[in-house]
């Protein structure tokens, strides 16, 4: 009786097996992964940043990727993910290119000087849309407030990126985007520093 029980123990454990070895592996994208590293293009700033978490559209909250595949239709992809939500993504992405393009850093939740000048940038992103072969698309209000000061600017950027077919070109098409979003905040934190009016 014995035979039998562990031949059948061992077919199905084989077929486990086998369903585990078949499935396709798990993909994972960063948006922020080597944004930023290159040296900063301004000296030293006498200020810091603040960037706090970064809102997104509820249907894109998620770890897959999602993408628009037709009119009103878009799949989400089990085997595609980000490596952190998308809001903390864009989050720190921004982060990293603005900080990058100010000559400056991100002090969110951390102390600093009292005499110290502080920017806050707050961002909704609106849509972040995802079209392989098509597009990357990145809709943000976004804000620019001194710590202290009521006055604030609004202003929208929408970054469509062309992309080619596949994932990865897609990923660098919202990287992309997200540099050029940061590049207009960071346009309006240099003229506020400066005392110039700044413009969206």
């Amino acid at each position: 009786m014995m035979r039998p029980m562990n031949a059948a123990a061992g077919a199905v454990a084989l077929a486990l097996l086998a369903g585990c070895a078949s499935a396709p592996p798990e993909r994972f994208y960063s948006l922020s992964n080597g944004m930023g590293v290159t040296e900063a293009k301004a000296p030293r700033a006498a200020y810091y940043i603040e960037v706090p978490a970064v809102t997104v559209p509820q249907q894109v909250a998620r770890n897959q990727l999602v993408v628009s595949t037709g009119a009103g239709r878009i799949d989400l992809l089990e085997q595609e993910r980000w490596s952190s939500p998308p809001a903390s993504e864009i989050g720190q992405a921004l982060s990293l290119a603005i900080s990058g393009e100010l000559g400056t850093i991100d002090v969110f939740r951390t102390p600093t000087p009292d005499s110290a000048p502080v920017y806050r940038i707050s961002t909704n992103v609106q849509r972040f849309e995802s079209a392989p072969g098509q597009y990357a698309l990145i809709d943000a209000v976004w804000s620019v407030r001194l710590v202290g000061s009521s006055k604030v600017l609004t202003c929208r950027s929408v970054a469509n990126e062309q992309v080619a077919a596949g994932y990865d070109a897609l990923v660098a098409g919202h990287r992309r985007a997200v540099a050029r979003i940061a590049a207009d905040i960071s346009k309006a934190v240099l003229a506020i520093a400066a005392g110039t009016p700044p413009t969206c």
